[in-house]
């Protein structure tokens, strides 16, 4: 059965747990305010491939995601502990699980360029990875794999809402170049006859100006699963099952790492936790 009592939780701490362990290189080119995802980082896990140009449903199988044991229901896993430290000040980090993604996209290209089959209703994703089944769990964000050019440029992104609707958001991107391993949410640009729907699916990019270089970028689904201010640099921040919320963790979920920047990389990071089981 799910776990549902201290003692429970104790329990698993001890004997019945999947170890976490995380040592990411920085990554350049960040900027303070600006999220930046750690997918890509060198390190532990290992450094995640450019997502191809076809949606998919990464697991934790994927190269790049932390790793844990699946469970056989009735046992579930939750996350129980952690205890992380950045070399930089004032950071956030963030775990997600990144539940689809697609990626080779222009950034030099200014006309409209269509995804196909980049829509959560469609793709074989388990309703426990999902959650609230109005997908007002997840988050969408425009995701940088490689830089762009010096040239700023904006984005017309036409997406499908959770009630089957469509409509444009129109993404500013802050600054020149795009930086790899930057995350721009979408939920912010959904306008004001949109608010209170969820986004389901991505349609089509449209840039409002070649940037100078092709980069690539794409765009992601993730679910929040925990996150946490790292105040002091090079000082560990731990935190328990109750400071999590005991975040479930569903079977095949990809957890990924971001970071709330505050300096001009996203400085090492390590770390280590643990998911319980039972």
């Amino acid at each position: 059965m799910a776990i549902t009592t201290p003692a429970q939780i104790v329990s698993a701490l001890a004997t019945n747990n999947s170890r976490l362990v995380i040592d990411k290189a920085s990554v350049a080119n960040s900027a303070v305010g600006q999220i930046f995802s750690l997918w890509r980082a060198t390190g532990q896990p290992g450094q995640a491939v450019i997502p191809a140009a076809v949606a998919a449903v990464p697991t934790k199988d994927t190269l790049g995601a932390l790793n844990f044991e699946n469970q056989i229901l009735p046992s579930e896993s939750y996350f129980g502990w952690m205890s992380i430290y950045s070399n930089n000040n004032a950071m956030g980090i963030e775990c997600h699980d990144r539940v689809a993604h697609i990626g080779g996209l222009s950034l030099s290209v200014a006309t409209p360029q269509l995804l196909t089959g980049f829509d959560l209703l469609t793709l074989p994703i388990p309703a426990s990875r999902i959650g609230n089944p109005n997908y007002g769990e997840l988050q969408c964000f425009l995701s940088l794999y490689l830089d762009g050019g010096a040239t700023a440029s904006n984005a017309t992104v036409n997406v499908t809402y959770n009630n089957g609707t469509t409509g444009n958001l129109n993404v500013i991107a802050a600054g020149g170049t795009l930086r790899a391993g930057r995350e721009i949410a979408l939920t912010p640009f959904i306008p004001l006859a949109g608010q209170g729907l969820s986004i389901r699916g991505v349609n089509s990019v449209t840039l409002s100006v070649s940037t100078g270089t092709a980069g690539n970028f794409g765009f992601t689904f993730r679910r929040p699963r925990w996150m946490f201010a790292m105040s002091v640099f090079n000082v560990p921040n731990e935190r328990d099952w109750a400071q999590l919320g005991l975040a479930g963790v569903p079977n095949d979920a990809c957890l990924e790492l971001m970071l709330s920047c505050s300096a001009t990389t996203t400085g090492a990071l390590r770390g280590q936790g643990k998911i319980i089981h039972g």
